[in-house]
């Protein structure tokens, strides 16, 4: 099975390789952009069992929800991965993203489905000690899960050519070492039940992003770490690409 390689392209403004450039495009992993520039970003915590446990927390009954700003996207497959420094663990957590191609509002599981544009891998970068503060105290999330730069943004693979999405996987290698492995199987919730869970909550319109959950792995990132990232389609199409952590 062939790896493509996709060379981010710079544009817009912002400092580089970290914020969503202004005109919030998205691309495929053919090179070109997407129909639907970046809207909001939904994000799933504790969809896998091993992960909620790993962190000691219990597995949910329902989704677990909360949102970045599309003003959190930085590409997962540009040079340089940058993370924030000083403030303690920054965690990788690597998942299936899934982009919205049309309005979605309360939708069922059976043709949530249908509106699906794309998917990508989406890396969640999570400053584990001030999440860990916050939640302690009763605080919301968001400066530890929605700063500039928090939601590593692959390029997308259409839906109509990327398969059957519960036989997709990923994986996510640090320094040569696997650390995460997900498929979208193990899932507590399956992609179909977020879709349908999600806008019956939140209006779900084109360009939004999904952040499906991570996997059992997670760990924190050093400056100089060599990332590898790879997806593996439901029809068994694979991508790869390769960053290297920085600060900033």
């Amino acid at each position: 099975m062939a790896i493509n390689q996709y060379t981010f392209k710079r544009h817009g403004v912002g400092l580089p390789d970290v914020t969503m450039p202004i005109d919030r495009a998205l691309y495929s992993v053919n090179g070109g952009p997407m129909a639907s520039t970046a809207g909001k970003i939904v994000c799933v915590g504790r969809n896998y069992a091993d992960h909620a446990k790993e962190l000691g927390n219990e597995v949910p009954e329902s989704p677990l929800l909360f949102m970045k700003p599309s003003s959190a996207i930085q590409p997962l497959h540009g040079e340089r991965l940058r993370i924030p420094t000083g403030q303690g663990a920054c965690h990788h957590e690597l998942e299936l993203a899934v982009l919205i191609g049309g309005l979605m509002q309360g939708v069922s599981a059976d043709n949530a489905l249908t509106n699906v544009a794309g998917y990508a891998l989406g890396l969640d970068l999570t400053l584990r000690d001030l999440q860990d503060a916050l939640k302690a105290k009763g605080h919301p999330w968001e400066r530890a899960k929605a700063f500039d730069g928090s939601a590593a943004l692959g390029p997308f693979v259409s839906a109509n050519v990327f398969g059957n999405v519960s036989k997709a996987s990923f994986q996510l290698e640090r320094n040569g070492v696997v650390q995460q492995e997900g498929k979208v199987t193990e899932m507590i919730f399956s992609v179909a039940d977020l879709l349908a869970e999600i806008s019956s909550v939140f209006t779900l319109e084109a360009g939004d992003i999904v952040f499906t959950g991570t996997p059992a792995g997670v760990g924190p990132l050093a400056v100089g770490d060599n990332l590898s990232a790879k997806l593996i389609t439901g029809n068994g199409q694979e991508y790869a690409w390769k960053t290297r952590v920085v600060g900033r």
